[in-house]
C-alpha cells in the first residue's frame, strides 16, 4: 500500500540545459565584477587612494633623480650612466612579475626611457641644445606602441608628463633667448658659470621672459592638475612627472639668482 501511494508521487526537476558551457558563465561573471570594480565610485578612494598618492609622489621624486643624481654621474662616467639603464629595465621587469608590486616596476619602466635619454645627452651631446627635444624623445615610439596595446599605462604616461614638461621648458629657453648661455655653461670652466647664470637670469627677467614664465608655468599647472580629478594611478603618474617640471625649473631659478 505504501509503496503504491510513493510510486505516484513524481519529483520535478529543471531540464538541465546540456548546450550551457560553464566557461562562459564564469567569464561572464568576472566581467561583471570587473565592471562592478571600474565604475564603483566609492572604491578607488577606499582601495586605491593612498596607492595613487604614492605613485604621484614616486614620480615627483623620479623626475628630480636624473637632476640631482644622474647629472653628476653622467658628467664623469657616461658609460656608466648609460650601463644603469639596463639595471632599472631588469629591476621593472622583476617588479613587473609580482603582482603586489607591479605597479612600481610599471612606473620604472617608463623611468627608464627618460633616464636613458638622459645618459645619452648630458653624457655625449650636452654641448646642442637642438639635440636635446630629439634625444628625450627617443623612448616616445615605445611609449605610444604600448598605450596603443594598453600595457604599461602608469609608466608610459609617466614618461608623457616627463617628456611634456621637457618640451615646454626647452620651449620657453627658445622664447626667452636663453639657449646661448645653454652653449656657454657647457663649455666653460665651473669659476665662470655663476656669471653666466647671472646674465641668464637677467634675460629671464625682462617683461618678454617674465610674461612667457608665467604663461608656460598656467600651462603646466593646468595640465597637471586636471588629470587628478580621474581617480586612476596612470593619471596620477601623469601629473607628477608634468606638475614636478615647475619644481625641477623653480630650483634651477633658485641657483641662479643664487649665483
Amino acid at each position: 500500500m505504501i509503496n503504491n501511494t510513493l510510486s505516484s508521487y513524481t519529483v520535478s526537476t529543471p531540464p538541465i540545459d546540456t548546450d550551457l558551457d560553464l566557461t562562459d558563465i564564469g567569464q561572464k561573471d568576472i566581467r561583471q565584477l570587473e565592471s562592478t570594480l571600474s565604475f564603483s565610485p566609492s572604491l578607488p578612494l577606499s582601495v586605491f587612494g593612498r596607492q595613487t598618492w604614492l605613485v604621484f609622489a614616486a614620480a615627483v621624486f623620479l623626475v628630480t633623480v636624473p637632476v640631482f643624481v644622474e647629472a653628476p654621474i653622467v658628467r664623469s662616467l657616461p658609460s656608466l650612466s648609460l650601463a644603469l639603464t639596463g639595471f632599472w629595465v631588469w629591476l621593472s621587469f622583476t617588479l613587473m612579475s609580482r603582482p603586489a608590486t607591479y605597479v612600481w616596476g610599471d612606473l620604472l619602466l617608463g623611468f627608464s626611457s627618460s633616464w636613458l635619454a638622459g645618459a645619452i645627452y648630458w653624457g655625449w651631446l650636452r654641448w646642442e641644445p637642438l639635440w636635446h627635444l630629439p634625444v628625450e624623445s627617443i623612448g616616445l615610439p615605445f611609449a605610444c606602441w604600448c598605450l596603443a596595446k594598453n600595457w604599461g599605462k602608469v609608466g608610459n604616461w609617466f614618461y608623457l608628463g616627463s617628456l611634456l614638461g621637457t618640451v615646454l621648458t626647452d620651449v620657453y629657453f627658445y622664447i626667452a633667448d636663453l639657449m646661448p648661455y645653454w652653449r656657454q655653461i657647457m663649455i666653460v670652466d665651473a669659476d665662470v658659470v655663476p656669471q653666466i647664470l647671472q646674465n641668464a637670469l637677467t634675460q629671464v627677467q625682462t617683461p618678454w621672459g617674465q610674461t612667457w614664465a608665467i604663461i608656460l608655468a598656467l600651462v603646466l599647472l593646468t595640465v597637471g592638475i586636471l588629470p587628478l580629478g580621474r581617480k586612476q594611478r596612470h593619471w596620477y603618474a601623469f601629473s607628477g612627472a608634468v606638475l614636478s617640471t615647475i619644481l625641477v625649473d623653480s630650483l634651477f631659478l633658485l641657483a641662479a639668482i643664487a649665483a
